[in-house]
């Protein structure tokens, strides 16, 4: 998947759950990552929850100028259900659990390279 659209300059925004489970800190890590490389710029969920009215204005601009990029990291949709109540729509989504890696409420939150470089390439690959 394509970091912008039409050759908007904007780069994709990314919104990432940052759960406190292995899978929520997954989407976190995959949305540093992919800002690193150049992938899109990830973007302040919290404040796109907590409605900070220019939060709220750019993610919807960012819908049209370079897409935008909602990771979850399981299906009870926390990243998801700020996007909408913000009033987001065309957004690219992934659930992680969606990949098939388990939910485990560790409190080392261990994370596995491979599980990222894998959350990761879904979101190159068009399912995010």
């Amino acid at each position: 998947m394509s970091n912008t659209c039409c050759g908007a300059a904007q780069p994709r925004m990314i919104l990432a759950c940052s759960g406190g489970s292995n899978v929520g800190q997954l989407t976190n890590q995959a949305a540093v990552e992919l800002t690193r490389e150049g992938q899109g710029k990830m973007f302040c969920l919290a404040g796109l929850g907590g409605g900070i009215p220019g939060l709220v204005q750019a993610a919807r601009g960012a819908v049209e100028n370079g897409g935008v990029l909602v990771l979850d990291g399981c299906a009870v949709g926390c990243a998801k259900a700020i996007a909408e109540q913000s009033g987001l729509a065309g957004y690219d989504y992934l659930v992680v659990t969606d990949l098939g890696i388990d939910k485990v409420k560790d409190p080392q939150l261990a994370l596995r390279p491979e599980d990222v470089a894998r959350v990761k390439q879904a979101t190159a690959q068009g399912r995010g």
